[in-house]
């Protein structure tokens, strides 16, 4: 959701689930959350471009707001106004010195704002719903920015808070990508809204999770990489688990397991056709269609390490850049090693210096930045000709289904 018009399109959706019990799960507007997370690094910096960027955040929801409560007396106003000045008086606190727990207090509020105008609407359309504080109700370690679920307690508390509102066949509003260490916000990670409606369907035995997006369903590709994308109608628990951990975007890596646990189907719709069937991912093995799906990635850094004495990249040395990979929490997307050698291909993030400074204490290091990582899972070699075209390869890595290539 984006603005006022794809607010006023929720009713309409949910005309077609009239008698069910709901739990709603929301996002954060548009490009909230990457506006928020300039203004977070801006405000950890003292920059002073923080207090702009909170003003054209603050603009940005005022502007739906006005657009859907014209009479400007709605508790709306009020909700928001208490969550801008939360904002600041996180902005101008110097209370917080570690960048990742600094940076889920504030981006956050994403989907408290978010969360806040929707309930405001419904509730005008006619569709009472309780607002509730997924802070309240999804317990996590102290992990900031990928939090675990500690799920006893997360079992307990929506069960407590959420379960009896849906009996009495309230409409249930709550925040994704959220939660809660006890003290301090935590965040799932980033796209983990769908982490969070599938944590919810879980602890509630769901009948279904369905994930509205701005496509028709489970797309073979990206749109804006691939132009001829075909919607792929079914697919295997097992198979959504594979493009996700490669890095397809539709749906959180860590969405699929709670509801496979419980054979919870999930259902990837248009949010502007939502009389489509969309796809379906489910346990139906059968269905995994072999159809080419394409993964791209941006912004790579492909690291090389060597041992200074050129012996072989064994176990031990193995142990240790593991290990200093897994100190700087540092994910590696594709690896392959020869005999003095060992390669990895990683995304770019602001940890990555660190990693490298350690590992030139005990290595030759060598790495090349702005590199692109392309998965073809079912590869065929038009696929392959049309995707890699004038590129450059750099690495490649082949199995029996899935090809991947780091490319310039």
């Amino acid at each position: 959701m984006k603005d006022a018009e794809s607010v006023r399109n929720i009713p309409v959706i949910l005309e077609n689930y009239k008698t069910d019990k709901l739990l709603i799960i929301i996002s954060a507007m548009g490009k909230t959350t990457n506006g928020l997370e300039e203004l977070c690094r801006a405000a950890f910096d003292k920059d002073p471009s923080a207090n702009h960027r909170y003003e054209e955040i603050r603009s940005y929801h005022y502007k739906i707001a006005d657009e859907l409560f014209p009479d400007k007396k709605k508790e709306v106003f009020t909700h928001l106004n208490e969550l801008f000045r939360e904002i600041e008086e996180i902005i101008h606190s110097a209370g917080i010195s570690d960048y990742d727990k600094f940076y889920d207090q504030i981006v956050s509020f994403g989907e408290l704002l978010s969360t806040r105008i929707i309930s405001e609407h419904l509730n005008d359309a006619g569709l009472k719903n309780i607002w509730l504080d997924a802070r309240e109700l999804i317990a996590t370690n102290k992990t900031y920015r990928a939090a675990k679920i500690d799920w006893e307690a997360t079992q307990q508390k929506i069960s407590e808070r959420a379960k009896p509102e849906l009996e009495q066949g309230n409409i249930v509003i709550s925040q994704g990508f959220i939660g809660s260490d006890g003290t301090y916000t935590t965040s799932l990670g980033r796209e983990g809204s769908d982490f969070s409606a599938a944590i919810f369907a879980h602890t509630l035995d769901a009948e279904e999770v369905v994930v509205w997006k701005d496509v028709p369903g489970y797309m073979n590709a990206d749109p804006k990489y691939v132009d001829d994308t075909v919607k792929l109608d079914k697919i295997s628990y097992m198979e959504s688990i594979e493009l996700a951990f490669y890095g397809a975007k539709i749906i959180h890596p860590k969405t699929i397991r709670p509801l496979k646990n419980k054979g919870i189907p999930l259902i990837v719709k248009s949010f502007l056709s939502p009389d489509e069937p969309g796809s379906v991912i489910g346990e139906d093995l059968s269905s995994d269609a072999l159809t080419p799906s394409c993964i791209f990635k941006e912004d790579q850094v492909l690291i090389s390490i060597s041992s200074r004495d050129f012996s072989f990249i064994a176990e031990d040395h193995l142990h240790n850049i593991f290990g200093l990979f897994s100190k700087h929490r540092i994910s590696i997307n594709l690896m392959q090693n020869s005999a003095i050698s060992f390669s990895v291909c990683v995304d770019n993030s602001s940890r990555l210096k660190g990693l490298i400074n350690d590992l030139h204490k005990d290595f030759h290091v060598k790495y090349n930045e702005n590199l692109q990582l392309i998965t073809i899972r079912y590869y065929n070699q038009p696929t392959i000709d049309k995707l890699t075209g004038n590129k450059e390869i750099l690495l490649e890595q082949k199995s029996r289904m899935t090809l991947q290539m780091i490319v310039k």
